[in-house]
Protein backbone atom coordinates (compact mmCIF):
# COMPACT_ATOMS: atom_id res chain seq x y z
CA UNK A 1 0.00 0.00 0.00
CA UNK A 2 1.26 3.49 -0.89
CA UNK A 3 0.95 6.58 1.25
CA UNK A 4 -2.50 8.04 0.48
CA UNK A 5 -3.31 11.64 -0.36
CA UNK A 6 -6.11 13.06 1.77
CA UNK A 7 -8.68 15.83 1.46
CA UNK A 8 -9.05 18.18 4.45
CA UNK A 9 -11.88 20.69 4.80
CA UNK A 10 -10.19 23.89 5.99
CA UNK A 11 -12.79 26.65 6.02
CA UNK A 12 -16.41 27.26 5.00
CA UNK A 13 -18.24 30.54 4.44
CA UNK A 14 -20.18 32.84 2.15
CA UNK A 15 -16.87 34.28 1.01
CA UNK A 16 -13.30 33.03 1.33
CA UNK A 17 -10.12 35.07 0.99
CA UNK A 18 -6.84 33.42 0.17
CA UNK A 19 -3.41 34.05 -1.29
CA UNK A 20 -1.47 31.79 -3.66
CA UNK A 21 2.18 32.34 -2.77
CA UNK A 22 3.85 31.22 -5.98
CA UNK A 23 2.66 29.68 -9.23
CA UNK A 24 -0.41 27.43 -9.00
CA UNK A 25 -1.87 25.65 -12.03
CA UNK A 26 -5.60 25.21 -12.41
CA UNK A 27 -5.89 21.42 -12.48
CA UNK A 28 -6.55 20.10 -15.96
CA UNK A 29 -5.38 23.30 -17.68
CA UNK A 30 -2.22 25.34 -18.22
CA UNK A 31 -3.78 28.39 -16.53
CA UNK A 32 -1.48 29.83 -13.85
CA UNK A 33 -2.79 31.68 -10.78
CA UNK A 34 -0.81 33.69 -8.24
CA UNK A 35 -1.49 36.45 -5.73
CA UNK A 36 -4.45 37.49 -3.60
CA UNK A 37 -8.02 36.35 -4.28
CA UNK A 38 -11.52 36.54 -2.88
CA UNK A 39 -14.11 33.93 -3.78
CA UNK A 40 -17.87 33.62 -3.48
CA UNK A 41 -20.83 31.84 -5.05
CA UNK A 42 -22.56 33.68 -7.91
CA UNK A 43 -25.60 32.06 -9.56
CA UNK A 44 -24.51 28.59 -8.47
CA UNK A 45 -20.95 29.05 -9.73
CA UNK A 46 -17.65 29.97 -8.08
CA UNK A 47 -16.60 33.55 -8.73
CA UNK A 48 -12.94 34.30 -8.16
CA UNK A 49 -11.73 37.90 -7.96
CA UNK A 50 -8.01 38.50 -8.29
CA UNK A 51 -5.54 41.22 -9.07
CA UNK A 52 -5.69 40.38 -12.79
CA UNK A 53 -9.46 40.09 -13.13
CA UNK A 54 -12.46 37.90 -12.39
CA UNK A 55 -12.85 34.19 -13.14
CA UNK A 56 -15.95 32.01 -13.10
CA UNK A 57 -15.92 28.24 -12.51
CA UNK A 58 -19.00 26.13 -13.15
CA UNK A 59 -18.07 23.62 -10.42
CA UNK A 60 -15.19 22.97 -8.03
CA UNK A 61 -11.74 24.19 -9.02
CA UNK A 62 -8.34 22.92 -7.86
CA UNK A 63 -5.08 24.90 -7.77
CA UNK A 64 -1.96 22.71 -7.79
CA UNK A 65 1.46 24.15 -6.90
CA UNK A 66 4.11 24.16 -9.60
CA UNK A 67 6.71 23.17 -7.01
CA UNK A 68 5.24 21.37 -4.00
CA UNK A 69 8.29 22.10 -1.82
CA UNK A 70 8.28 25.85 -2.48
CA UNK A 71 4.78 27.15 -3.21
CA UNK A 72 2.37 27.77 -0.34
CA UNK A 73 -1.11 29.16 0.03
CA UNK A 74 -2.67 31.20 2.84
CA UNK A 75 -6.32 31.32 3.89
CA UNK A 76 -7.43 34.36 5.84
CA UNK A 77 -9.68 34.21 8.91
CA UNK A 78 -9.81 30.44 9.41
CA UNK A 79 -11.95 29.62 12.43
CA UNK A 80 -10.31 27.26 14.91
CA UNK A 81 -11.81 25.71 18.05
CA UNK A 82 -15.29 26.21 16.58
CA UNK A 83 -17.93 26.36 19.37
CA UNK A 84 -15.31 25.69 22.05
CA UNK A 85 -14.11 28.20 24.63
CA UNK A 86 -10.86 28.78 22.70
CA UNK A 87 -12.58 29.68 19.38
CA UNK A 88 -10.70 32.27 17.34
CA UNK A 89 -9.87 33.20 13.75
CA UNK A 90 -6.37 33.01 12.28
CA UNK A 91 -4.61 33.43 8.95
CA UNK A 92 -3.03 30.04 8.22
CA UNK A 93 -0.44 28.75 5.76
CA UNK A 94 -0.67 25.41 3.95
CA UNK A 95 1.30 23.26 1.52
CA UNK A 96 -0.20 21.08 -1.21
CA UNK A 97 -3.18 21.80 -3.47
CA UNK A 98 -6.15 24.08 -2.76
CA UNK A 99 -9.60 23.00 -3.93
CA UNK A 100 -12.73 25.16 -3.78
CA UNK A 101 -16.10 23.39 -3.70
CA UNK A 102 -19.72 24.41 -3.24
CA UNK A 103 -21.57 22.85 -0.29
CA UNK A 104 -25.19 24.00 -0.26
CA UNK A 105 -25.05 27.79 -0.24
CA UNK A 106 -21.52 27.92 1.19
CA UNK A 107 -18.03 27.79 -0.25
CA UNK A 108 -15.51 25.36 1.24
CA UNK A 109 -11.72 25.34 0.91
CA UNK A 110 -10.14 21.88 0.83
CA UNK A 111 -6.45 21.02 1.17
CA UNK A 112 -5.13 17.99 -0.76
CA UNK A 113 -1.91 16.69 0.72
CA UNK A 114 0.05 13.43 1.37
CA UNK A 115 -0.91 11.81 4.68
CA UNK A 116 2.54 12.08 6.28
CA UNK A 117 2.71 15.81 5.51
CA UNK A 118 -0.76 16.22 7.00
CA UNK A 119 0.55 14.68 10.22
CA UNK A 120 3.20 17.42 10.47
CA UNK A 121 0.41 19.94 10.89
CA UNK A 122 -1.70 17.74 13.18
CA UNK A 123 1.02 16.86 15.67
CA UNK A 124 2.12 20.51 15.84
CA UNK A 125 -1.48 21.73 16.31
CA UNK A 126 -2.82 19.15 18.78
CA UNK A 127 0.04 19.54 21.25
CA UNK A 128 3.20 21.60 21.67
CA UNK A 129 5.74 20.54 19.00
CA UNK A 130 8.42 20.81 21.69
CA UNK A 131 6.88 17.96 23.68
CA UNK A 132 8.89 14.84 24.57
CA UNK A 133 9.98 12.88 21.49
CA UNK A 134 8.40 9.59 22.58
CA UNK A 135 5.07 11.32 23.13
CA UNK A 136 5.24 12.87 19.66
CA UNK A 137 5.93 9.42 18.18
CA UNK A 138 2.94 7.92 20.02
CA UNK A 139 0.75 10.77 18.79
CA UNK A 140 1.93 10.28 15.21
CA UNK A 141 0.82 6.64 15.34
CA UNK A 142 -2.64 7.33 16.79
CA UNK A 143 -3.30 10.29 14.48
CA UNK A 144 -2.32 8.20 11.47
CA UNK A 145 -4.44 5.28 12.68
CA UNK A 146 -7.51 7.42 13.32
CA UNK A 147 -7.28 9.09 9.93
CA UNK A 148 -6.82 5.86 7.97
CA UNK A 149 -9.78 4.32 9.81
CA UNK A 150 -11.95 7.32 8.89
CA UNK A 151 -10.93 7.10 5.23
CA UNK A 152 -11.84 3.41 5.17
CA UNK A 153 -15.22 4.07 6.80
CA UNK A 154 -15.92 6.93 4.41
CA UNK A 155 -15.26 4.72 1.38
CA UNK A 156 -17.57 2.05 2.78
CA UNK A 157 -20.36 4.57 3.33
CA UNK A 158 -19.94 6.34 -0.04
CA UNK A 159 -23.31 6.88 -1.66
CA UNK A 160 -25.20 6.04 1.51
CA UNK A 161 -27.12 8.56 3.52
CA UNK A 162 -25.35 9.72 6.68
CA UNK A 163 -26.73 8.07 9.83
CA UNK A 164 -29.16 10.02 11.98
CA UNK A 165 -27.65 10.28 15.42
CA UNK A 166 -30.74 11.79 17.02
CA UNK A 167 -33.17 9.76 19.12
CA UNK A 168 -36.22 11.75 20.19
CA UNK A 169 -38.77 10.29 22.58
CA UNK A 170 -41.45 11.70 24.77
CA UNK A 171 -39.07 11.83 27.71
CA UNK A 172 -35.59 11.61 26.10
CA UNK A 173 -33.34 13.40 23.63
CA UNK A 174 -30.24 11.31 22.92
CA UNK A 175 -27.68 12.65 20.45
CA UNK A 176 -24.09 11.88 19.66
CA UNK A 177 -21.72 13.72 17.38
CA UNK A 178 -19.25 11.96 15.10
CA UNK A 179 -17.92 12.73 11.65
CA UNK A 180 -20.80 11.54 9.44
CA UNK A 181 -21.40 15.03 8.06
CA UNK A 182 -18.16 15.17 6.02
CA UNK A 183 -19.33 13.95 2.61
CA UNK A 184 -17.02 15.91 0.32
CA UNK A 185 -13.66 15.46 2.04
CA UNK A 186 -12.00 12.97 4.36
CA UNK A 187 -11.71 15.07 7.52
CA UNK A 188 -12.10 18.63 8.74
CA UNK A 189 -9.26 20.68 10.20
CA UNK A 190 -10.76 21.39 13.62
CA UNK A 191 -11.36 19.64 16.95
CA UNK A 192 -14.37 17.82 15.45
CA UNK A 193 -11.77 15.61 13.74
CA UNK A 194 -8.11 16.45 14.41
CA UNK A 195 -6.61 19.90 14.76
CA UNK A 196 -4.75 20.78 11.58
CA UNK A 197 -3.37 24.28 11.11
CA UNK A 198 -1.11 23.58 8.16
CA UNK A 199 2.45 24.80 8.54
CA UNK A 200 1.46 27.91 10.51
CA UNK A 201 2.54 26.24 13.71
CA UNK A 202 6.19 25.82 14.57
CA UNK A 203 6.95 22.38 13.13
CA UNK A 204 9.99 21.32 15.12
CA UNK A 205 12.67 18.90 13.99
CA UNK A 206 11.48 16.63 16.79
CA UNK A 207 8.03 16.45 15.16
CA UNK A 208 9.58 15.71 11.76
CA UNK A 209 11.74 12.98 13.27
CA UNK A 210 8.79 11.48 15.18
CA UNK A 211 6.73 11.20 12.00
CA UNK A 212 9.64 9.88 9.97
CA UNK A 213 10.60 7.27 12.59
CA UNK A 214 7.02 5.99 12.77
CA UNK A 215 6.29 6.38 9.03
CA UNK A 216 3.49 4.03 7.97
CA UNK A 217 3.00 2.63 11.50
CA UNK A 218 -0.60 2.25 12.67
CA UNK A 219 -2.58 0.50 15.38
CA UNK A 220 -4.17 -2.66 14.03
CA UNK A 221 -6.91 -4.91 15.42
CA UNK A 222 -8.12 -8.04 13.58
CA UNK A 223 -5.97 -7.05 10.58
CA UNK A 224 -7.76 -3.68 10.28
CA UNK A 225 -6.41 -0.24 11.11
CA UNK A 226 -7.90 0.70 14.47
CA UNK A 227 -10.06 3.77 15.11
CA UNK A 228 -7.72 5.28 17.71
CA UNK A 229 -9.63 7.99 19.57
CA UNK A 230 -7.98 10.34 22.06
CA UNK A 231 -8.83 13.30 24.28
CA UNK A 232 -6.97 15.96 26.22
CA UNK A 233 -7.35 14.61 29.79
CA UNK A 234 -9.29 11.54 30.90
CA UNK A 235 -9.49 12.74 34.51
CA UNK A 236 -7.87 9.57 35.84
CA UNK A 237 -9.93 6.89 34.03
CA UNK A 238 -10.73 6.37 30.36
CA UNK A 239 -14.20 5.85 28.89
CA UNK A 240 -15.73 3.25 26.54
CA UNK A 241 -16.37 4.13 22.90
CA UNK A 242 -20.04 3.13 22.96
CA UNK A 243 -20.77 5.45 25.88
CA UNK A 244 -19.76 8.43 23.72
CA UNK A 245 -20.70 7.46 20.17
CA UNK A 246 -22.69 4.72 18.45
CA UNK A 247 -23.65 1.69 20.54
CA UNK A 248 -23.43 -0.37 17.34
CA UNK A 249 -19.65 0.03 17.37
CA UNK A 250 -18.72 -1.66 20.64
CA UNK A 251 -15.25 -0.71 21.78
CA UNK A 252 -12.54 -3.36 21.98
CA UNK A 253 -10.60 -1.13 24.39
CA UNK A 254 -11.54 -1.42 28.07
CA UNK A 255 -11.97 1.52 30.39
CA UNK A 256 -8.76 1.75 32.44
CA UNK A 257 -7.14 3.77 35.18
CA UNK A 258 -4.55 6.19 33.88
CA UNK A 259 -1.78 4.91 36.09
CA UNK A 260 0.51 1.95 36.73
CA UNK A 261 -2.07 0.44 39.10
CA UNK A 262 -5.56 1.30 40.40
CA UNK A 263 -5.34 4.26 42.81
CA UNK A 264 -5.75 3.54 46.51
CA UNK A 265 -9.01 4.29 48.36
CA UNK A 266 -11.18 4.56 45.24
CA UNK A 267 -13.65 2.04 43.87
CA UNK A 268 -13.36 0.76 40.29
CA UNK A 269 -17.10 1.05 39.61
CA UNK A 270 -17.62 4.74 38.83
CA UNK A 271 -21.12 4.10 37.46
CA UNK A 272 -22.22 4.29 41.09
CA UNK A 273 -23.19 7.80 42.18
CA UNK A 274 -21.45 7.39 45.52
CA UNK A 275 -18.23 6.14 43.94
CA UNK A 276 -18.33 8.75 41.17
CA UNK A 277 -18.77 11.57 43.69
CA UNK A 278 -15.83 10.36 45.80
CA UNK A 279 -13.72 10.08 42.63
CA UNK A 280 -14.59 13.54 41.33
CA UNK A 281 -14.15 15.24 44.72
CA UNK A 282 -10.86 13.38 45.20
CA UNK A 283 -7.42 13.68 43.64
CA UNK A 284 -6.41 10.13 42.68
CA UNK A 285 -2.96 9.19 41.45
CA UNK A 286 -2.98 9.41 37.67
CA UNK A 287 -0.51 10.20 34.93
CA UNK A 288 -2.75 13.12 33.89
CA UNK A 289 -2.98 14.51 37.45
CA UNK A 290 -0.36 17.18 36.85
CA UNK A 291 -0.50 20.89 37.58
CA UNK A 292 3.11 22.05 37.05
CA UNK A 293 2.74 25.18 34.92
CA UNK A 294 6.24 24.87 33.47
CA UNK A 295 5.56 21.32 32.26
CA UNK A 296 2.12 22.20 30.90
CA UNK A 297 3.69 25.02 28.89
CA UNK A 298 6.02 22.42 27.36
CA UNK A 299 3.23 20.12 26.19
CA UNK A 300 0.19 22.33 25.48
CA UNK A 301 -0.23 24.71 22.56
CA UNK A 302 -0.66 28.37 23.49
CA UNK A 303 -4.47 28.61 23.51
CA UNK A 304 -4.78 25.38 25.54
CA UNK A 305 -2.48 26.77 28.22
CA UNK A 306 -5.32 29.04 29.36
CA UNK A 307 -7.04 25.91 30.71
CA UNK A 308 -5.41 25.26 34.09
CA UNK A 309 -8.03 23.25 36.00
CA UNK A 310 -8.59 20.36 33.59
CA UNK A 311 -8.04 17.45 36.01
CA UNK A 312 -10.63 18.69 38.52
CA UNK A 313 -12.77 21.72 37.79
CA UNK A 314 -15.70 23.78 39.08
CA UNK A 315 -18.42 25.72 37.25
CA UNK A 316 -21.11 27.84 38.95
CA UNK A 317 -24.45 29.05 37.56
CA UNK A 318 -27.09 31.31 39.06
CA UNK A 319 -30.73 30.26 38.50
CA UNK A 320 -31.14 32.98 35.88
CA UNK A 321 -27.99 31.89 34.07
CA UNK A 322 -28.72 28.17 33.95
CA UNK A 323 -32.40 28.44 33.01
CA UNK A 324 -31.58 30.86 30.17
CA UNK A 325 -28.63 28.76 28.99
CA UNK A 326 -30.52 25.45 28.91
CA UNK A 327 -33.47 27.03 27.09
CA UNK A 328 -31.19 28.53 24.44
CA UNK A 329 -29.03 25.45 23.90
CA UNK A 330 -31.80 22.81 24.04
CA UNK A 331 -34.56 24.78 22.35
CA UNK A 332 -36.91 23.76 25.18
CA UNK A 333 -38.42 26.15 27.72
CA UNK A 334 -37.93 24.32 31.02
CA UNK A 335 -38.74 27.42 33.02
CA UNK A 336 -36.77 27.69 36.25
CA UNK A 337 -34.52 24.69 36.76
CA UNK A 338 -35.39 22.59 39.78
CA UNK A 339 -32.83 19.81 39.43
CA UNK A 340 -30.13 18.14 37.33
CA UNK A 341 -30.33 14.42 38.07
CA UNK A 342 -27.72 11.86 36.94
CA UNK A 343 -29.50 8.98 35.20
CA UNK A 344 -26.62 6.90 33.79
CA UNK A 345 -22.86 7.10 34.04
CA UNK A 346 -20.10 5.40 32.09
CA UNK A 347 -17.03 3.60 33.44
CA UNK A 348 -15.08 6.85 33.89
CA UNK A 349 -17.90 8.53 35.81
CA UNK A 350 -18.92 10.52 32.73
CA UNK A 351 -22.64 11.10 32.46
CA UNK A 352 -24.28 9.36 29.51
CA UNK A 353 -27.76 10.50 30.48
CA UNK A 354 -28.84 13.49 32.59
CA UNK A 355 -32.39 14.41 33.60
CA UNK A 356 -33.18 18.11 33.47
CA UNK A 357 -36.14 19.00 35.69
CA UNK A 358 -37.77 22.39 35.27
CA UNK A 359 -40.95 24.08 36.40
CA UNK A 360 -42.42 23.74 32.89
CA UNK A 361 -40.80 20.57 31.51
CA UNK A 362 -38.43 17.71 32.20
CA UNK A 363 -36.33 15.66 29.80
CA UNK A 364 -33.50 13.14 29.84
CA UNK A 365 -30.64 14.27 27.57
CA UNK A 366 -27.52 12.51 26.32
CA UNK A 367 -24.92 11.48 25.25
CA UNK A 368 -21.87 13.10 26.81
CA UNK A 369 -21.20 15.86 24.29
CA UNK A 370 -24.87 16.85 24.15
CA UNK A 371 -24.84 17.18 27.95
CA UNK A 372 -21.68 19.30 27.76
CA UNK A 373 -23.16 21.41 24.98
CA UNK A 374 -26.43 22.17 26.78
CA UNK A 375 -24.71 23.15 30.04
CA UNK A 376 -22.23 25.63 28.60
CA UNK A 377 -21.97 28.57 26.21
CA UNK A 378 -19.36 26.42 24.41
CA UNK A 379 -18.78 22.98 25.96
CA UNK A 380 -18.16 21.84 29.52
CA UNK A 381 -14.72 20.33 29.97
CA UNK A 382 -16.36 16.90 30.32
CA UNK A 383 -19.58 15.20 31.38
CA UNK A 384 -17.92 13.67 34.46
CA UNK A 385 -19.44 15.93 37.08
CA UNK A 386 -21.57 15.99 40.21
CA UNK A 387 -24.24 18.58 40.91
CA UNK A 388 -24.57 20.77 44.00
CA UNK A 389 -27.75 22.80 44.53
CA UNK A 390 -27.91 25.89 46.69
CA UNK A 391 -31.48 26.39 47.83
CA UNK A 392 -32.57 29.97 48.54
CA UNK A 393 -35.95 31.16 49.61
CA UNK A 394 -38.69 28.69 48.68
CA UNK A 395 -38.05 25.48 46.81
CA UNK A 396 -36.36 27.00 43.73
CA UNK A 397 -32.54 26.56 43.73
CA UNK A 398 -30.78 29.90 43.48
CA UNK A 399 -27.49 28.39 42.37
CA UNK A 400 -26.06 25.23 40.74
CA UNK A 401 -22.43 24.20 41.14
CA UNK A 402 -20.92 21.54 38.88
CA UNK A 403 -17.73 19.86 40.08
CA UNK A 404 -16.09 17.80 37.40
CA UNK A 405 -13.16 15.70 36.23
CA UNK A 406 -11.22 15.64 32.97
CA UNK A 407 -11.18 17.50 29.67
CA UNK A 408 -12.83 15.82 26.68
CA UNK A 409 -14.66 12.57 26.02
CA UNK A 410 -12.01 10.39 27.70
CA UNK A 411 -11.93 7.59 25.09
CA UNK A 412 -8.55 6.08 24.15
CA UNK A 413 -5.28 7.90 24.72
CA UNK A 414 -5.16 10.69 27.29
CA UNK A 415 -2.88 13.31 25.73
CA UNK A 416 -1.68 14.88 28.99
CA UNK A 417 -1.29 11.47 30.63
CA UNK A 418 0.72 10.21 27.65
CA UNK A 419 2.96 13.28 27.76
CA UNK A 420 3.65 12.60 31.45
CA UNK A 421 4.44 8.95 30.66
CA UNK A 422 7.01 10.09 28.09
CA UNK A 423 8.59 12.35 30.70
CA UNK A 424 8.84 9.28 32.96
CA UNK A 425 10.85 7.54 30.20
CA UNK A 426 8.14 5.30 28.77
CA UNK A 427 8.78 4.48 25.11
CA UNK A 428 6.12 5.33 22.52
CA UNK A 429 5.09 1.68 22.12
CA UNK A 430 4.74 1.32 25.91
CA UNK A 431 2.53 4.42 25.98
CA UNK A 432 0.33 2.97 23.23
CA UNK A 433 0.17 -0.43 24.97
CA UNK A 434 -1.09 1.31 28.13
CA UNK A 435 -4.00 3.09 26.43
CA UNK A 436 -4.78 0.47 23.76
CA UNK A 437 -4.10 -2.92 25.39
CA UNK A 438 -4.21 -5.84 22.99
CA UNK A 439 -3.86 -3.66 19.87
CA UNK A 440 -0.86 -4.31 17.60
CA UNK A 441 1.44 -1.75 16.00
CA UNK A 442 2.06 -2.61 12.33
CA UNK A 443 3.54 -0.91 9.28
CA UNK A 444 0.69 -0.51 6.82
CA UNK A 445 2.66 1.22 4.04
Amino acid sequence: MQQPHINIGLATGDKLRFSLLGNFFQLGTQNVFSGNFSSEIRNGKILLKGETGEFLFTSGVTFKPDNYNVELFKIFGVKIGVNFHWESAKDLLYTGSLKLIIEGDKLTAVNIIPLEDYLLGVISSEMNPKSHHEFLKAHAVISRSWLMSQITDRKKSAGREAPNNDEYGEDEIIKWYDRGDHKNYDVCADDHCQRYQGISKNISESVRDAIWQTRGLALVYNDKVFDARYSKCCGGKTELFENVWSEKDKSVIPSLFDYKFPPDNFEENLKSEENAAKWIYGSPEAFCNVAESEFLEEILVEFDQKTKDFFRWRVEFSQAEISKLIAEKSGIDFGEILDLIPVERGESGRLIKLKIVGVKAEKIVGKELEIRRILSETHLYSSAFVVEKIIGKGDIPEKFILRGAGWGHGVGLCQIGAAVMARLNYRFDEILAHYYPGIQIKRVY
